[in-house]
């Protein structure tokens, strides 16, 4: 039986100096961070939409007691590459640095999924919850003292829908599993938020998706992001804004493809290996830059299983 705590990688601590530097740096996410930020504000620290309703209303609204009533279930949803693993493993930061409370993150790790023994996947992830819960404890008065957000990236290997005609049993009851720790955060008011990360929101069983008190899209970077990311990335170099505009083009829908690149085909493909492939012989310029940039994009998730 694997321990409890290799369920999880690396869980981490906020606020994280080095957190905060990652989440700030990204780029055309900032409708996404808000969104999440005040949904775990809401749904760990619920107290502080009561104070605001009570500061600008005089009284609770009922509108505020739904809001508090919402299942502590966030999903981010979008292609590969968009920025959604990324946030989720930051955004805490904020929440902590927002609240004035200490957040805890636990990343649930895939050995959640057990080895398909019998009964195994629905012990492991029962343990997986019971061991957030024995790390947050429930506040004593209105505020939290400590937050968690428990995390489940590719979230579509252990929440998949129960639809499925060709469904293994283990994997069936490990969804109920899963459902039952969801609910049992909620029906027990305990300051954890569950974010699920997926690439196919299609694939999540209909009671999850039920569940999520928001479900936040993450698309591919538009023109006018990807112009800003390179501009950021190369601005002290004095491109033209011709030749910005090129590359704007090169790593957009070029030829009809039908896609462009991602964030993450943007910082850690084509800005890293402009550098590298002038380091250390000759200097940064648009022509190495432009190299860069006729490298093809991430294929859109569906493309690279069909």
């Amino acid at each position: 039986m694997t321990d409890t705590i290799d369920l999880f990688d690396e869980p981490k601590s906020f606020p994280d100096a080095a957190a905060q530097r990652r989440y700030q740096s990204l780029v055309g996410l900032d409708d996404k961070k808000e969104t999440a930020v005040r949904e775990a504000l809401s749904l760990l620290s619920p107290q502080s939409v009561t104070d605001w309703s009570k500061k600008h209303h005089g009284k609770i609204l009922r509108a505020t007691e739904l809001l508090a009533e919402r299942t502590p279930l966030l999903v981010f949803s979008g292609d590969v590459g968009t920025g959604k693993t990324a946030l989720a493993e930051t955004f805490a930061d904020d929440v902590a640095r927002r609240a004035g409370i200490d957040v805890l993150l636990f990343p649930l790790s895939l050995s959640a999924r057990g080895t398909a023994a019998v009964g195994e996947m629905t012990k492991l992830l029962a343990a997986a919850f019971a061991y957030v819960a024995d790390n947050i404890p429930k506040p004593k008065t209105g505020k939290a003292g400590v937050a968690g957000v428990l995390l489940i990236d590719e979230a579509d290997a252990l929440a998949q829908s129960r639809e499925l005609g060709q469904m293994h049993h283990e994997d069936r009851a490990g969804v109920n599993a899963l459902i039952r720790g969801i609910d049992h955060l909620a029906a027990d008011r305990r300051p954890v938020v569950v974010v699920m990360c997926t690439n196919r929101i299609g694939a999540l069983d209909p009671a999850i998706r039920r569940r999520a008190a928001a479900v936040l899209t993450f698309e591919r970077p538009t023109d006018t992001l990807r112009a800003k990311v390179l501009t950021d990335a190369f601005g002290d170099l004095g491109l033209t804004a011709e030749q910005l505009s090129e590359l704007v083009a090169m790593t957009g829908d070029l030829d009809g493809r039908g896609y462009g690149y991602t964030f993450s085909d943007l910082t850690t493909r084509l800005i890293p290996g402009a550098v590298l492939g002038s380091f250390p012989d000759r200097p940064l310029d648009f022509t190495a830059i432009k190299d860069q940039a006729r490298l093809a994009p991430t294929p859109p998730f569906e493309e690279q299983n069909t």
